[in-house]
């Protein structure tokens, strides 16, 4: 099964969608500004990324001002919390398959986890 983080209104997001939609029936959407992940789901999403949360922070977002999340005495555990909190923060989309995960910044970088 592919599952997709994803947020319609971004196009990156929909053409990466359409991309595994056509290469697979077994695509799982989520919607994560509705249905944002948990602080745990999102640990271990940023070990299968092999990130830090401050690197999938999205930092032209307004609350990534607002909130002060430049700051660098934040631990991921903070920036996590903020992430689940203003589920907007999250760098889409993200693309699990295969027990690994990628961005889907181009879309075709997800054809290295299929």
């Amino acid at each position: 099964m592919i599952r997709i983080y994803h947020n319609n209104r971004c196009s990156k997001s929909r053409a990466t969608l359409a991309l595994l939609q056509g290469r697979a029936d077994d695509v799982e959407v989520i919607n994560y500004l509705d249905t944002p992940p948990t602080a745990k789901e999102l640990s271990g999403l940023l070990k299968q990324l092999g990130m830090t949360a401050r690197q999938l922070l999205r930092t032209g977002e307004a609350e990534y001002a607002e909130l002060g999340l430049d700051s660098p005495s934040l631990d991921d555990q903070a920036l996590i919390a903020a992430m689940v909190a203003h589920p907007r923060l999250i760098e889409r989309p993200i693309v699990v398959a295969n027990g690994k995960a990628v961005i889907g910044r181009p879309p075709e970088a997800v054809l290295a986890i299929l």
